[in-house]
Parts: structure tokens; C-alpha cells; sequence
């Protein structure tokens, strides 16, 4: 009987061995694909397959997604490690927001989007044509898409923002059709998200066209910061509006507030800890910003923002040393592609506000989003 059992156990501790044998060739063949400046996730690729890793950025000690991107023309491959199977190049997929509609247009992948949501905010010409045309499928709000049409459509694959503790995705995860989870926004610096487009960019086999583009965006980016570097002075700046109860403020480690800094200011939330908005009262904001030397604002109307309107919408707006010695510049996206392009082009956008901050420099640039709100 001892014999019986040690043979067992002998058993178990090859068939152990040789599990983990296999588990360590597999890791040993990724080789990694070095990205410089995003936290959020990691490249790696074999012969066979190329590995996504997206960390969780509300819990970074987990991962929030693996996709092993596998080659349509290729079989697909004996040991393939954990994580969800996509086959790429992606040729059908349906977008959730304007921002990687307007990236995949740039490079090259546009015939690629068969659906999208929320169309109403996408200003997308070819998009908007797209749907009208019936070549892409609007399915409808984002919180709350028609599922039916999405199941008619036999996408390749659902491209959408995960959010904290959003309770899932609820119809759309039981149709096994691979969620891209775009935690790109989650990131702690401009050029941090905008090396996502190199994801997306070999989830589309574009990955040629997005390395290029990011090496562009991030060569103009450093220089821009390089030439605010020297100066000894950084003026102050606040931002956003008060949206009903709360003013929901970027928080100090997001892209926003290094942008900022980027280009030369102190943005008053500079020492808050979150990564992405952060909701205030209006009398804490008011506490920290109230002599902040600029203000900036985004909205969406068919008429730009005056200091007047401003008035009207909430009288202690008034009380803000910005807009009492005139120094609010408002960005109107109903009018400019501001979330269609400044996620992935952060070198623009960083070029309007070092304008703004220091306007000695730049002689003879325009601003491309922002604009000096008028009396």
C-alpha cells in the first residue's frame, strides 16, 4: 500500500514539474515590446502571438485585461497563454467614443470601425456619412446600446472606457465578442496615453503608422516642454466649471494636471492623489483656486461663453481673481475637435496653453482649442 501511494505522489510531482516546465517556456519565448512612457499596460510578443497586459488602473497590484492578439492568416497556435483570443487585424469593430474614431481615422483603420455609439458627440465627417450611408452602424447610447444591432453587425470586436466600479459591461459581456477595454484616459501623463495608439495600432495592423505617429507626437511634445524648462516663473491655474453640486476638478496625478505642468504652471490640485476627475463643492475649489492667475474652461454650445454668461450661470464665479482681471480662456467643443484630437496629439494642446501661460512665446501661433472668453 506505501509503495502504491509514493508512486502516486511521484506521479503528481512530475506531472507538477512538468506543468510548470511548460508555463515557464512560454513566458521565457515573449519578448518585450519597450514602451517609454504608459504605466497602464505592457507589450510582448513570440512568433506566434503578440500579449496585451492592461493593469488596473484603480488597483494597480492587479491586471485588468490580458488579450493574446493572434494573425487571421495564421492558425491559431497549441499553448496559447491566458487571456482573451483576438484575432487581428480587427476589420469590424464597433467604438464607443469620438476619441478612437478620430485616432483610427489617422491611422489608416477607418473602414475598420463598423459601428459606434453616441454618434451625436462624434463630428466625424466620414463617420457621420459612414452611418447615414448604412456602411457603419449607429447602436445607439453608450450606457445603453441595442444590443440586437450589435448582434446583426458580427463585430470582431467592442472597443469601450471601463470605468471604476461600473458593475461590468452587462448585455454586450455575454455576446463573446472581445471587450478592448480603452483605459488609456487613466493614465498619469500626456504622452503616457497617447502611446496607447501603439496598441491599438497592432490590434487594427496598423502598427507601422501608429509607431510613427506616436515618435511624431512625442518628438513635438518634449520639444514644447524643453523650451518652458528654463523660465523661472509659473503662473497658477484652475480649471473646469461647476456641473450641478459638484465641480468635478482633474485630479493631481492625471494627464491633465501634467500637462499643466508641462507646460509651465502650477495647477492649484497639483498634490491630489487621483488619476482621474475628482468631485468638489464649489466652496473647496473656490478655497484653493479663488487667486489662481488663470482659469480654463471647457463646454459645448452653439455660442462662445462670455464673462457676462458666466455671471448668469453662478453669481460667485465672479469672486475668482481669474475672472476678475480677465484671464479665462474658454474651449468650446461643440465648435473644435478638442476630445476628438487632443487625447492622442497632447503635443497640440500642450502648444495652446504654454501660448496662454507665457505668451511671450510662440510669436505668431494661434490658439487651436482655446480662446480668450470675450465680455
Amino acid at each position: 500500500m506505501k509503495q502504491v501511494i509514493l508512486f502516486i505522489f511521484l506521479l503528481a510531482l512530475l506531472s507538477a514539474c512538468g506543468g510548470k516546465s511548460k508555463t515557464a517556456s512560454v513566458i521565457e519565448a515573449e519578448e518585450a515590446i519597450p514602451l517609454r512612457y504608459a504605466e497602464n499596460f505592457s507589450l510582448s510578443a513570440t512568433e506566434d502571438y503578440t500579449i496585451a497586459r492592461l493593469r488596473n488602473p484603480w488597483d494597480t497590484t492587479r491586471i485588468l485585461h490580458t488579450y493574446v492578439l493572434v494573425d487571421k492568416e495564421k492558425s491559431l497556435p497549441a499553448d496559447l497563454p491566458e487571456g482573451t483570443l483576438v484575432r487581428t487585424p480587427l476589420s469590424k469593430a464597433v467604438v464607443y467614443s469620438s476619441v478612437h474614431c478620430g485616432l483610427l481615422n489617422q491611422i489608416g483603420a477607418l473602414k475598420s470601425i463598423g459601428g459606434v455609439c453616441d454618434l451625436k458627440y462624434i463630428k466625424l465627417q466620414e463617420v457621420q456619412d459612414g452611418c447615414r450611408t448604412g456602411s457603419i452602424a449607429d447602436v445607439g447610447n453608450g450606457m445603453n446600446p441595442d444590443i440586437e444591432k450589435i448582434i446583426d453587425l458580427h463585430p470582431d470586436a467592442i472597443m469601450l472606457s471601463p470605468f471604476e466600479n461600473s458593475g461590468g459591461y452587462g448585455r454586450v459581456e455575454k455576446l463573446n465578442i472581445p471587450i478592448i477595454e480603452c483605459a488609456d484616459y487613466m493614465e498619469t501623463s500626456a504622452l503616457g496615453r497617447a502611446e496607447w495608439m501603439r496598441f491599438y495600432g497592432l490590434l487594427f495592423g496598423q502598427a507601422q503608422k501608429a509607431d510613427s505617429l506616436f515618435a511624431e507626437v512625442e518628438k513635438n511634445y518634449n520639444e514644447l516642454k524643453a523650451l518652458v524648462a528654463p523660465l523661472s516663473s509659473a503662473p497658477s491655474v484652475i480649471s473646469e466649471l461647476k456641473n450641478g453640486s459638484a465641480w468635478y476638478v482633474p485630479g493631481g496625478k492625471s494627464t491633465s494636471a501634467r500637462i499643466y505642468a508641462d507646460a509651465g504652471a502650477n495647477y492649484v490640485f497639483a498634490d491630489d492623489e487621483h488619476s482621474g476627475s475628482v468631485p468638489l463643492a464649489f466652496e473647496t475649489v473656490f478655497d484653493k483656486g479663488q487667486n489662481a492667475d488663470f482659469w480654463l474652461i471647457k463646454y459645448n454650445q452653439a455660442i462662445d461663453k462670455t464673462y457676462k454668461e458666466l455671471e448668469q450661470d453662478y453669481a460667485p464665479y465672479t469672486g475668482f481673481r481669474a475672472f476678475k482681471e480677465r484671464n479665462i480662456y474658454g474651449c468650446n467643443t461643440g465648435k473644435v475637435d478638442f476630445y476628438e484630437d487632443s487625447p492622442f496629439h497632447p503635443d497640440r494642446l500642450l502648444k495652446d496653453l504654454i501660448k496662454i501661460f507665457h505668451p511671450t512665446l510662440l510669436e505668431g501661433y494661434e490658439l487651436k482649442y482655446f480662446t480668450k472668453l470675450a465680455e
